[in-house]
């Protein structure tokens, strides 16, 4: 039996799609992409002013979105959240696990309680999340898994050893959740964003006095062969791409939107 290509297998048309911590950036940003692309959003955050601001952001853009409080680290809190999801709107075929911290600490500085916390959170959670939905996954046949990594995945830089820690692991996780469960046609991909303009990352773009780009800003244009930041719109067709029966033969790959980053070795100084 012969499947011809269609644009029909990048719709997500009465898909349910869970995005971890999607009240606002990424994670807010690949969910209006799912949503425009058909499915309907479920998201939680950690309180409930959180989930609010999200459901308002949602609202504004025409988004009807269902939020949960949830706390993505509690393993009996997430088996209740995906059981009222399914009761509620319905068993979920798409999880993008996003939600993350950054503790940018040098290592001798760190103590081991904030390192464990970025473990919980970037790598312990979307192992527990995962484990809540594959079943229902199982049951219907067929699922996604967007695991968001990092280029901490690959790279490493100053202060941010737990971070790198937690997205490396990340990522084999993520190979793994695709060897285990592929049979089951779950496929299980990461997105690994390059530096993205977002708000948290505003002050790193701002000029200094005398006119100049920020030090950082200059370090990662010259890194970028792109020459420029990501916009989070960057990331709306990979994920897309991802949650979508367009790539229902690619698992347990991490997609790289990084301009090119991963790629150059980065220009000569002057």
């Amino acid at each position: 039996m012969t499947h011809h290509f269609s644009m029909e297998h990048f719709s997500l048309n009465g898909k349910i799609a869970l995005i971890t911590g999607a009240s606002y950036g990424i994670g807010f940003s690949i969910a209006t992409a799912l949503a425009k692309a058909g499915s309907t959003i479920v998201f939680n955050d950690i309180n409930q002013e959180l989930v609010d601001k999200g459901l308002a952001a949602y609202n504004e853009l025409g988004i009807t979105a269902h939020g949960y409080v949830c706390d993505v680290t509690d393993e009996d809190g997430i088996q209740e959240l995906v059981q009222q999801i399914k009761d509620e709107v319905g068993i979920i075929d798409i999880l993008v696990n996003n939600a993350g911290i950054i503790k940018r600490t040098p290592m001798l500085e760190m103590n081991p309680a904030d390192f464990r916390q970025v473990i919980d959170i970037d790598l312990t959670a979307p192992f527990i999340v995962s484990k809540a939905v594959i079943p229902g996954m199982i049951e219907k046949g067929h699922g996604k898994i967007i695991n968001i990594c990092s280029m901490m995945s690959e790279l490493g830089r100053e202060t941010v050893a737990a971070y790198a820690a937690a997205k490396g692991g990340l990522k084999m996780l993520t190979k793994n959740i695709a060897s285990e469960f592929g049979s089951a046609n779950i496929q299980c991909n990461g997105i690994g964003p390059g530096y993205i303009a977002t708000p948290q990352t505003a002050p790193l773009r701002e000029l200094q006095e005398d006119g100049t780009r920020h030090p950082f800003d200059q370090f990662i244009i010259s890194k970028t062969p792109a020459s420029r930041w990501g916009n989070p719109d960057d990331l709306s067709a990979p994920a897309v791409f991802l949650a979508s029966d367009a790539s229902n033969f690619v698992n347990g790959h991490i997609l790289y939107v990084d301009g090119g980053i991963l790629a150059y070795i980065g220009k000569q100084p002057e």
